[in-house]
């Protein structure tokens, strides 16, 4: 494995890494790190002790790759066509990650990923299949995750109501020792259950059961996987000089610039791995997003001029070869000239990817240090859920949502506007269906944002992104601007065996998300996106846009003395 690092820095912003790197030889980091010294991080060995299973994981799932292969081919000979993927955050955005970027294969099943309560997607990828030649991959680290058991309730009765069904042979579960989805699964005879290690963390999971089992039933190679980030761990393993650990430079490269302001880890990738800052975004902002500072990370954002970004970024280029990167080239080299820092990580071909997952775990273990925080507790995700079993019981109460204050695409617009302050970022929610048009409708809304008001904009679907971004928007720095899409998810789907929908489910996750914000005084913008969300967001987008000036005409004099237009 080659590790071809470019870094294109001004002598000042270098000088602050070289510090760091010194901080982290002086403090043995990686030392420590790697004998698993809880006190690098806190004093109080909670969620850090138990979640460093993640530093060998690739050596236990070496021994375990053969039984992957014979797995994935058994499910290949009983004629699968389709894997459907059940989970959330750490259990989903691997695997997203690497069917989106090594797509299916003509032998393999083709993977879905489902990680949302909106009724619209659910039906999307129900009518995609042919539910007697699927597999369902019940993916949750605690095992009773409302969203991953409400899709399993419609997924089980969708299963035992087409002919020629298996029952149980149809599932299997990725969970930890003793959970509750682990009992489920033998009760309800299930295929296979993959019992993970019980001491990672969700969001530092893609390297064991939770990312490689739904890679083998795609058909990736997941011994050449498990070969690259064994090469990565080995290269983070050094000591010094500090710039050849790639993942300790790394983190020291964004916890030194952070702390000088630079704190929004802005990511671009080649075309066929623009997937990675879906999982990277998580294990930022999870990770580091907490005590009023953090790491923002910014993916898939569109790339405007230089002069539109401020003094707070960071970017960093994951470059494949052979990629179509020429255009990335040119913009790359436009924002190193404009002074911009730029960090540029090369990548020979797409399974260099399990190395890069190992490399920003690592950076992210070292820029907590550095940062003073615990990189591996989610202290605020909770309190999203709790609000959403809170409205659900109001619902049900009272058949009807908690009131709420909405706004106009106007309306919206003039408090974006309002908000928009140098340091800011605007988090885009949206609680709707995934389509090319939703996306283009985003893209566009986001670059009229950077373009226009200078500021940095994250965008996520709901309700993953409570189980990726979340933490960080009430965790850490306040300097964020939450606007909400949440459209009429009509027609609805009921949930088996459940008094509510899952569009009463998405509508609770999404108020109660709000409920959580105003708890720590950040303000979030709800706009319903009404009969045509696509139009609705265009209008939002050209409220945002500066007027052009409209050149009124001259008047000037005919030699008969008449006016006429110039």
């Amino acid at each position: 494995m080659k590790l071809e690092t470019d870094r294109s820095f001004s002598p000042e912003l270098q000088s602050l890494v070289v510090e760091a790197q010194a901080r982290l030889t002086a403090s043995r980091a990686v030392e420590r790190m790697w004998a698993c010294d809880h006190r690098l991080w806190k004093q109080d060995p909670t969620d850090i002790a138990n979640r460093l299973g993640w530093l060998t994981i690739v050596e236990y799932m070496k021994d375990r790759a053969e039984d992957l292969l014979t797995f994935a081919a058994l499910a290949k000979k009983r004629g699968i066509r389709d894997v459907v993927l059940l989970g959330m955050g750490g259990s989903s955005l691997g695997p997203e990650v690497l069917r989106a970027t090594f797509g299916p294969s003509n032998e393999f099943p083709r993977l879905w990923v489902l990680d949302s309560t909106v009724p619209g997607w659910i039906q999307q990828v129900t009518q995609a299949i042919d539910p007697a030649r699927s597999l369902f991959i019940l993916a949750s680290k605690s095992g009773g995750t409302i969203e991953v058991m409400s899709l399993f309730a419609h997924f089980w009765e969708l299963v035992h109501k087409t002919q020629g069904h298996q029952g149980g042979e149809h599932f299997i579960a990725i969970t930890d020792p003793g959970t509750g989805l682990e009992k489920l699964a033998a009760e309800h005879r299930f295929w296979r259950i993959f019992t993970n290690p019980p001491d990672i963390g969700g969001r530092y999971s893609v390297l064991s059961y939770f990312g490689l089992v739904p890679a083998a039933l795609m058909g990736i190679d997941v011994a050449r996987l498990i070969t690259r980030a064994t090469a990565m761990a080995q290269a983070c393993r050094t000591q010094t000089p500090l710039e050849r650990n790639p993942g300790a430079d790394l983190g020291a490269t964004m916890a030194s610039l952070a702390q000088a302001g630079r704190n929004k880890i802005t990511l671009i990738s080649s075309p066929q791995i623009a997937a990675f800052g879906l999982w990277a975004e998580q294990l930022l902002a999870e990770s580091t997003g907490k005590e009023g500072t953090g790491l923002i990370p910014v993916a898939n954002e569109p790339i405007v001029s230089p002069t539109a970004y401020g003094t707070d970024r960071l970017f960093v280029y994951l470059r494949l070869k052979g990629d179509q990167n020429r255009q990335l080239d040119r913009q790359i080299a436009g924002l190193a000239r404009h002074g911009h820092p730029v960090l540029t990580l090369a990548l020979q071909d797409r399974y260099d990817l399990a190395g890069e997952f190992f490399r920003w775990e690592i950076a992210t273990a070292v820029a907590g240090h550095l940062l003073g925080i615990h990189p591996f507790d989610q202290p605020n995700v909770q309190e999203s859920k709790d609000n959403t079993a809170r409205v659900l019981d109001t619902i049900q109460a009272t058949g009807r949502l908690p009131k709420q204050t909405t706004a106009t695409a106007a309306q919206a617009a003039a408090q974006l506007k309002r908000q928009c302050r140098p340091g800011a970022y605007v988090a885009i929610l949206a609680y709707t269906t995934p389509s090319f048009r939703m996306e283009q409708a985003i893209r566009s809304l986001r670059r009229a944002l950077v373009s226009h008001h200078h500021v940095t904009t994250t965008a996520g679907y709901g309700p993953r992104y409570l189980h990726s971004t979340g933490q960080l928007h009430k965790g850490g720095p306040k300097s964020g601007v939450f606007l909400q899409l949440v459209d009429r998810m009509i027609p609805d789907l009921g949930i088996p065996g459940k008094p509510f929908s899952f569009r009463t489910l998405a509508q609770a996750q999404a108020a109660g998300d709000i409920q959580a914000l105003k708890a720590h005084d950040q303000q979030g913008i709800v706009l319903p996106l009404g009969k045509n969300p696509i139009a609705t967001i265009q209008t939002l987008t050209k409220f945002l846009a500066p007027r052009t000036a409209v050149r009124r005409p001259t008047m000037r004099r005919t030699k008969s003395g008449r006016a006429r237009k110039k």
